[in-house]
Formats: C-alpha cells, sequence, structure tokens
C-alpha cells in the first residue's frame, strides 16, 4: 500500500512519477495478458493512487479544484448495463468528495476500473483554455517550425474550457436547445456561448486560416510551486512551474492544434448547403450549419458552427460587443472592441464582393466560425499531460 504502514504521504509530485513509470500502455486499447501481473494491472496501485491524489490529498488541493469526483465502471459492469437495458446507461458516475474513499463507493467499489477513473479525474481537475485565432495562410506556411518565435494572428479569442466525459450536443435552430450525453473514452471541451463568444471570428479572406488550440494551463496535472522544489524527481517532466519572472505561473503545454484554410472551410460550407438547399436559402439568410474537421494525425475532432454572414451594410452598427479574451487563469482581461470592429467591417467589404462576382464558384463568401466543441480521446491528453515536453504553440 503507497504511502502505508505510518510512512509518509507521497506528494502529488512523487505520486506523478509513480504513474508516469507505470504508464507505458496508454495508447493500447486492449492489454496483454502476459501484463496482468505489472504494477500497470495492478488494482490496489491505482486505487491507492487516486485515494491520495483526489480524496486524502483534497485538503492540501488549490480550491478551484471541483469536488465532482468521477468513477469508470468496469468494461463488464458497462456491458452488463447495456445488456440489462437499463435507462441511463453509463460507462463512468460521479461522487461528491468524501474524505473516505471506500464508505463513498461502498460495494460499488468492485465495479470501479481504477487505472481509468484515475486518469479521468487528472483530466478533469485539469485546467484548460481553447485559442481561437484567424491566421495567415502565408505567414502560416512560411513560419519555420519548432522555433520559438509566436505567430502574430489577425485575430484570436481566448476561452477557459472545462474537460468534461459528457457530450453536449448543441441545436441549431431557433430554440438553440441543448442535450447531453456520454462521450467517453472521449473528453469533450464544450462552448456553452459559442455564439456570442466567436460572433467576431469571421473569415473574409481567402488567405485566412481558421486555428484552434487546446492548451493546459493549471490544476491537477501540475503541482504546487512549493512540491515542485521539494520533490527533484520531477525534473525531467514537462509539468514545470515557470519562476524566471519571480512570479510562481504554472507554464502551459499544447494538447491540441490545428488550422484549415478558407477553400477548404468554404467547400465543406458549401456542399453541406447543397445537400438540402441553395447556400443563400430564402427565409434564413446566416444560419449556421454544423461542420465537423478532424484534427492532426487523425486524433480528436472540432465541432464548428459555420454562416455566411449576411450583408449588414445598411444596420445601425450601435455598441461593439465586447469580446474577452483570458478572463479566468491568466489573471489579464481584455476588451478588443477594435478588433471587433475591424473584423465586421471586413465581414462587410468580403460580403460586397462576393456579391459583385458574377461566378458562384468564384464567390468570395465571409463565413462566422464559432467553435462549439473539440474532442479527444481520453488516452491522448493523458499521454501528453505526462509526457509531452514540446513548448506550447504560441499565438
Amino acid at each position: 500500500m503507497i504511502g502505508g504502514d505510518g510512512g509518509e504521504t507521497p506528494s502529488r509530485s512523487e505520486l506523478l512519477s509513480m504513474v508516469k513509470k507505470h504508464s507505458s500502455s496508454l495508447g493500447r486499447t486492449i492489454l496483454d495478458e502476459q501484463d496482468s501481473t505489472d504494477v500497470e494491472m495492478d488494482s490496489r496501485f491505482w486505487h491507492d493512487v487516486f485515494d491520495l491524489y483526489f480524496i486524502r490529498g483534497k485538503e492540501s488541493r488549490a480550491k478551484q479544484d471541483d469536488d465532482i469526483i468521477f468513477f469508470v465502471r468496469k468494461l463488464s459492469s458497462y456491458k452488463d448495463q447495456i445488456n440489462d437495458n437499463r435507462e441511463g446507461a453509463s460507462p463512468y458516475f460521479v461522487r461528491r468528495w468524501a474524505p473516505e474513499l471506500d464508505k463513498l463507493l461502498g460495494d460499488v467499489s468492485n465495479d470501479v476500473d481504477w487505472r481509468r477513473s484515475f486518469y479521468l479525474n487528472l483530466i478533469a481537475h485539469t485546467s484548460f483554455s481553447v485559442t481561437v485565432a484567424i491566421c495567415s495562410h502565408e505567414v502560416l506556411c512560411n513560419h519555420p517550425a519548432r522555433q520559438d518565435p509566436s505567430l502574430s494572428p489577425i485575430y484570436k479569442v481566448v476561452k477557459v474550457v472545462y474537460a468534461s466525459p459528457s457530450r453536449i450536443n448543441f441545436h441549431l435552430d431557433a430554440k438553440k436547445e441543448i442535450e447531453t450525453t456520454p462521450a467517453y473514452p472521449d473528453i469533450c471541451f464544450a462552448v456553452d456561448d459559442f455564439d456570442s463568444t466567436f460572433d467576431a471570428v469571421v473569415l473574409s479572406s481567402t488567405d485566412h486560416c481558421y486555428c484552434v488550440l487546446l492548451n493546459v494551463h493549471d490544476g491537477a496535472a501540475f503541482p504546487s510551486p512549493r512540491e515542485q522544489r521539494d520533490c527533484s524527481s520531477t525534473s525531467n517532466s514537462p509539468l514545470q512551474v515557470d519562476t524566471g519572472s519571480g512570479t510562481s505561473i504554472s507554464s502551459k503545454i499544447t494538447i491540441f492544434s490545428g488550422f484549415v484554410s478558407y477553400h477548404m472551410v468554404r467547400e465543406a460550407y458549401i456542399a453541406g448547403k447543397s445537400h438540402f438547399s441553395s447556400i443563400w436559402s430564402p427565409g434564413s439568410p446566416g444560419k449556421a450549419d454544423r461542420l465537423y474537421m478532424k484534427g492532426p494525425g487523425g486524433h480528436g475532432e472540432v465541432e464548428v458552427a459555420v454562416a455566411g454572414v449576411v450583408d449588414q451594410s445598411n444596420d445601425d452598427e450601435g455598441p461593439f460587443s465586447p469580446v474577452m479574451v483570458s478572463k479566468r487563469g491568466f489573471g489579464v482581461g481584455t476588451i478588443f472592441r477594435k478588433a471587433v470592429a475591424v473584423a465586421n467591417v471586413a465581414a462587410r467589404h468580403a460580403y460586397a464582393a462576393a456579391s459583385a462576382s458574377s461566378s458562384y464558384n468564384d464567390e468570395m463568401i465571409p463565413l462566422k466560425c464559432c467553435l462549439m466543441s473539440i474532442s479527444l480521446p481520453w488516452e491522448h491528453i493523458a499521454y501528453d499531460l505526462l509526457y509531452k515536453g514540446n513548448p506550447p504553440v504560441n499565438l
């Protein structure tokens, strides 16, 4: 038993070192029977790590940690639920934090996959932010790979998002209803207010690219500054604290980065519209369609609401709606009123150019792109949290 027999309770840094040492099978869907005696397959090891990290270590954790604890069911238990046609069958369940793990679960403890439950909570209790940016395709293509200088986007929005084993399905009709379904083994990062958050993200030039980044910057996967100083065993881990400026600021890693050109978005948008009706269907100007974009290497999926921007040249502009950048996590709140104005003006100019075009196939259609969600396999995220050492992508 970890930390038992009167021994000192390991710090989070030490526990992460143990987990890293025994996580070689991440990414493998099925583990070989010959590995069943390894520590990685030892249910008691993962039970104890889970207990120390998320239950008994509760008092020492930062206040922003959620008190919701996730438990992943063993595959056999989940299949039994499905075979019995139980309503609301789910691969996981949740409990409110309590000081004693075994009392919290009771007999249900036998149905828990402790290894997967640890990883799910490590992800769910880590802080993430998404960056959506419009960049120049020419600049992206000419940017040297793996170099520190950051790109300068034409426009960007940064938003705090939360990891969840549930998927939110947004209805893009007038009612804008939502429904929630289990996503696990995928992890979903949804943006509830996507339509207002990304209202000014408009691709208004054929040189524009739609860029999406998902960064990690705080939370359970990052030991506290005190633990970092006390534990030398994490010196090779990417989960470091940047103290070069004299202030303890958690460094970031990027676990998803991808971009698509304006032409790719336009083609997908037109294909979707043509399947149902004319791209400028009467009575529904600016109606959004749902597009899905696969991540680099086929990992992950980005769900975007794309709409053609209608001509607003005769509308009264009124006050611009502020777009908040980095409301939480980075400690800086900036209102980009000027950027919103530029985006709106550019969209109107692009619309005018599109209207003047005689050929439909050559039209420059301004497209508003509102990110709704990012989905990634939990193993992809867990692997990056433990092993990824590359610097974050900067925009």
